[in-house]
């Protein structure tokens, strides 16, 4: 069972409205949300909002991978653990990030990741990598794919924005088993991902 987090509900409270007025969202297909059990979700990355956007959208938590850069700083480090976020090493296989992710889910809980790796400048999307591909293969568990537009393609303060929601995509869906996960299968599961992610941003395009 996932136990709450203080500062997670403490962020959610006070981002809840402040947010609505600094970037007026507007959540869409929320009924694609899971109710229960673990999943991944991952989305598109535009601003350092993003995990706050998502993460007053639904009830759950969401536990978040961030970039090793962002603990760096004492303070900011405790803030984003306190906020459910841990490290990952961009660009390298590490051990202990995977472990991580599939204690989180093997708890149930929720999983972020921004397959992009980065923050688009452009607010277009930026290539796919398969480390989200490869934890859904690994743990069996579906992937859901989410998409936060902002008017104009850039997160801006009183610019609307919209954040929607994709169906489930389970690992099946994705061609992806449990025992094996070649390369090919990988990049594959990414492309159906990062398609699901440019559909709803085509979607909601102002």
């Amino acid at each position: 069972m996932q136990k709450k987090r203080f500062l997670y509900s403490l962020a959610r409270v006070i981002c809840t409205p402040l947010f609505k007025l600094l970037y007026r969202y507007r959540y869409t297909n929320k009924d694609n949300i899971p109710q229960s059990g673990a999943y991944i979700i991952c989305s598109n990355h535009i601003s350092y909002s993003d995990p706050l956007l998502l993460g007053i959208g639904q009830k759950r938590e969401i536990r978040y991978m961030a970039k090793s850069e962002l603990f760096r700083n004492r303070f900011f480090a405790r803030l984003i653990t306190g906020l459910g976020a841990f490290p990952v090493q961009r660009g390298a296989h590490d051990n202990a990030v995977f472990d991580t992710a599939d204690s989180i889910l093997e708890n149930g809980e929720v999983l972020g990741i921004f397959p992009e790796g980065t923050r688009s400048k452009t607010g277009e999307l930026l290539r796919m990598r398969s480390g989200a591909a490869l934890i859904a293969a690994q743990m069996q568990v579906p992937v859901v794919p989410a998409c936060i537009t902002p008017k104009g393609g850039k997160l801006k303060f009183f610019n609307p924005t919209k954040i929607s929601y994709a169906p489930p995509i389970t690992p099946q869906e994705l061609g992806l088993q449990r025992e094996t996960q070649t390369a090919p299968q990988l990049r594959a599961a990414t492309r159906k991902i990062a398609q699901a992610i440019a559909r709803l941003r085509e979607n909601d395009k102002f």
